[in-house]
């Protein structure tokens, strides 16, 4: 007997609630009563009934049906719910609930979570950047110094990874200083170099120019281009 209630127990339709939902509905601003509210009207929306009445709702929740009326109505209110109409075969209209307002909300917040927690690594990474830069130098960094390196990052785009390969060029060369630094990132950046596999390919193509280019002699006046060697990674 046992086992027939539970084969067909197991045989009925189940609702599927979504993780995301369970770990993030109290985020969303949703009190436990009105997340039980939402699932009982997706479940009666799966069974085919689209506008579940308050009398119905209660009947599965421990609220009064004036209660269940009061509650679907803050869920509309607050964009949770929405009601909308629709005509059948016939062309009789009809309302309808739609949950379509709750994943709405849902997906705005993992993606304001995501775009956090893209900017709480971008600043991690940014002020790892201005270390290593104080470290190279042996002392702070000015203002003007500060301000040109956030530029590097916030105007023209370079990525922490290439600034550090740029300071790396400059240490080798032995010009530490902004002005160098700044020329190995325009070279770079007017190449297309993006990638420390770029960069590197880029510094062994000049280095052959140079060689081919090294018994002429530069023109008075010429402003030489830097010759940029590359360090390995330490």
């Amino acid at each position: 007997m046992q086992e027939r209630i539970l084969l067909k127990w197991a045989a009925q339709k189940q609702l599927t609630v979504p993780t995301l939902l369970l770990q993030h509905y109290a985020e969303m601003g949703l009190k436990e009563n009105e997340l039980v509210a939402i699932l009982q009207v997706q479940t009666y929306i799966e069974a085919g009934n689209e506008f579940p009445t308050p009398d119905l709702i209660s009947e599965r929740m421990n609220l009064s049906v004036s209660e269940c009326a009061d509650l679907l109505g803050r869920l509309v209110r607050r964009r949770f719910l929405s009601l909308e109409r629709k005509s059948d075969e016939q062309g009789i209209v009809y309302e309808c609930y739609s949950l379509e307002p709750l994943w709405l909300k849902l997906i705005d917040l993992l993606k304001g979570e995501t775009l956090r927690a893209q900017e709480e690594d971008q600043n991690q990474l940014e002020g790892q950047l201005f270390k290593r830069f104080e470290e190279e130098f042996g002392r702070p960094l000015s203002p003007i110094e500060a301000e040109t390196l956030s530029m590097w990052l916030d105007e023209d785009r370079h990525s922490p990874t290439l600034i550090v390969a740029a300071l790396r060029e400059a240490v080798v060369s032995g010009k530490v200083n902004f002005r160098y630094i700044d020329r190995i990132l325009f070279e770079w950046k007017r190449n297309g170099v993006t990638s420390l596999e770029q960069a590197k390919l880029h510094g062994e193509k000049f280095r052959k120019y140079n060689q081919v280019k090294k018994q002429e002699k530069p023109r008075a006046g010429a402003d030489s281009y830097p010759g940029f060697g590359w360090l390995e990674q330490r």
